[in-house]
């Protein structure tokens, strides 16, 4: 083509440009979608606007040029590597310089006016990015890929033939505008390649477009199941926040289509002052079961609140399921609290009574509740005592003996009915005393032994008999047939009552069976000095008469038991 000719072609195609601007302007047009394509260098494409209903229309009524600087006119000339026939724009043997945007002003005889605009990306054949038209992700088992579709229109236009390729590998025998995956694997996987070769002016060329194909797990819709709430009221505190809960269950792996929202009163609530929603959809890992949760929360619950119904709204492929409540005012928790509140004063006041009185509640009750069968045997005596009468000095001496003949008897025997067997008291004169004692240890219930310290360096005491068993020296035949009665036969019980105080010694001049009684059980210490020390109702005898029999050998009169 020499230089006039294209100066020619070049003039007329600016005048035509002029007479269309001038007869149409451009803000007087139909502007549609731009539209972008990406191509492969060397490769061949050809564009038809998608809003055209036929390309075949006269070349006059079209005109296109590429939006550059400088200013491009697009010629219907064959030659050239960018032409159009009609409504469409032909790329052939596209390079990098190519890319750009071209726009058509389409004037049809009537009068009306459209601008088509494309945009046109070209690539080279090694690019590493993604050049993919829509992937293929679904869980069929049979996958359908087609050719992308400007692809198709270029092979039906221009006869063309198909060939398909998977990651650069060729699929021999597919030869059609779609090719099938049955039973697809992850191995079927990948990027795959539609390639059509057609034939413009008895010139060969190749259009491609690709696809990948991604495989979703199994997806199973189900009817929705609402699973929560699950009650038609939920209880709430006017003035304070709350939150409402609708959660649905859509089915397997069901993300797409899984929907759950509120209404008030039959009406979608929307964006509302002081009501806030947040939605979740959750697939658990091992059974793909999907979950839309919204949560509701009402920042300050009103008055009107406890009027309105809330529905919640469950919305799956294949149906809608809903679920109304109410709130309701939750009662006051004052009663409660102050029940409560007593209950515990009434517990804490009944465990210090017993703590501190337990001894008084015992003896007071004591006539109505026998408690002790053991009591109820015929011996003749409540208790047997046994004393220290030998290594005292004076002032020991003289208390253990008004204690003994005075003080034990007035409260125990006199006022409270018990019978005592005390030894220098009981005994007579001339009898046996070995058979003496055996015969009263017997019949005795309680063993009542009075400790005194110990005083000087007095021979070490055991739990062998005495050289001389009637001595009445603790240690003596008396204890030896006591302590056989309590801790070998268990026939009867041990009352310690310590007079003094045991000193630094403490009890190491005890023997060691009296010691071992005295660590399960602690001696009752006498209130030396106390004025009410020999008042029957002193807490030292109120302690002694609870570890006395229940009931008295001998009963005494009604006044003097409590």
């Amino acid at each position: 083509m020499d230089a006039s000719l294209l100066f020619f072609y070049i003039a007329a195609g600016v005048m035509s440009i002029s007479e269309v601007r001038s007869e149409a302007p451009e803000s007087e047009c139909y502007q549609t979608e731009l539209e972008t394509f990406h191509l492969i260098e060397g490769e061949a494409f050809y564009f038809e606007p998608f809003t055209l209903e036929s390309p075949d229309v006269p070349d006059e009524e079209f005109t296109w040029y590429k939006n550059s600087s400088p200013f491009e006119n697009i010629t219907t000339d064959e030659n050239d590597d960018i032409h159009y026939h009609g409504g469409g724009l032909f790329f052939l043997n596209v390079k990098a310089a190519d890319s750009g945007i071209y726009i058509a002003n389409h004037t049809e005889s009537s009068g009306e006016c459209t601008i088509y605009r494309v945009k046109v990306e070209v690539y080279s054949a090694n690019y590493q990015g993604k050049l993919n038209y829509s992937s293929i992700e679904n869980s069929h088992v049979n996958k359908n890929i087609p050719c992308p579709q400007p692809i198709q229109t270029t092979c039906e236009n221009f006869k063309g033939n198909y060939t398909w390729y998977k990651d650069g590998h060729l699929l021999p025998g597919n030869h059609f505008n779609n090719v099938w995956v049955t039973e697809a694997t992850k191995d079927d996987e990948g990027i795959y390649t539609c390639v059509c070769t057609w034939t413009h002016d008895h010139r060969v060329y190749n259009s491609s477009a690709t696809r990948e194909l991604i495989l979703q797990k199994i997806r199973v819709h189900t009817n929705v199941e609402i699973i929560s709430p699950t009650n038609e009221e939920q209880y709430a505190d006017e003035g304070f926040n709350v939150k409402l809960n609708c959660s649905v269950l859509c089915g397997i792996n069901a993300k797409k289509y899984c929907e759950a929202s509120w209404y008030i009163n039959g009406e979608q609530l929307n964006q509302r002052d002081g009501y806030n929603q947040k939605t979740n959809i959750a697939i658990e890992n091992s059974t793909m079961k999907t979950t839309c949760t919204n949560i509701l929360t009402i920042e300050k619950v009103s008055a009107e609140d406890f009027q309105h119904k809330f529905t919640c709204v469950g919305l799956g492929l294949y149906s809608v399921e809903n679920a109304t409540l109410t709130l309701k005012r939750k009662e006051s928790v004052f009663p409660l609290i102050t029940g409560t509140v007593c209950v515990l004063l009434i517990c804490v006041f009944a465990a210090v009574l017993v703590k501190y009185y337990a001894i008084d509640l015992a003896l007071m009750f004591r006539p109505y509740f026998l408690l002790d069968s053991h009591d109820n045997d015929a011996r003749l005596y409540d208790a047997y005592v046994v004393y220290q009468s030998q290594s005292m000095d004076k002032a020991t001496e003289d208390q253990l003996s008004n204690f003994v003949t005075k003080i034990l008897p007035s409260v125990l025997e006199d006022k409270c009915g018990y019978r005592l067997f005390i030894q220098g008291r009981d005994d007579i004169p001339g009898e046996d005393r070995l058979v003496k004692v055996e015969e009263c240890m017997r019949q005795s219930r309680r063993l009542l032994v009075i400790l005194t310290p110990s005083v000087g360096s007095e021979p070490e005491i055991t739990d062998k008999c005495l050289t001389s068993p009637e001595t009445s020296v603790i240690g003596g035949f008396d204890w030896q047939v006591g302590l056989h009665h309590a801790l070998v036969q268990r026939e009867m019980s041990v009352i310690l009552i310590e007079l003094r105080d045991m000193g630094a010694k403490g009890y190491t001049h005890l023997p060691p069976g009296l010691q071992h009684l005295i660590r399960e059980s602690a001696p009752i210490r006498w209130p030396e000095g106390s004025q009410r020390a020999s008042a029957w109702s002193s807490t030292f005898w109120k302690r002694v008469r609870y570890l006395m029999p229940v009931k008295p050998a001998k009963k005494c009169a009604f006044s003097a038991v409590v």
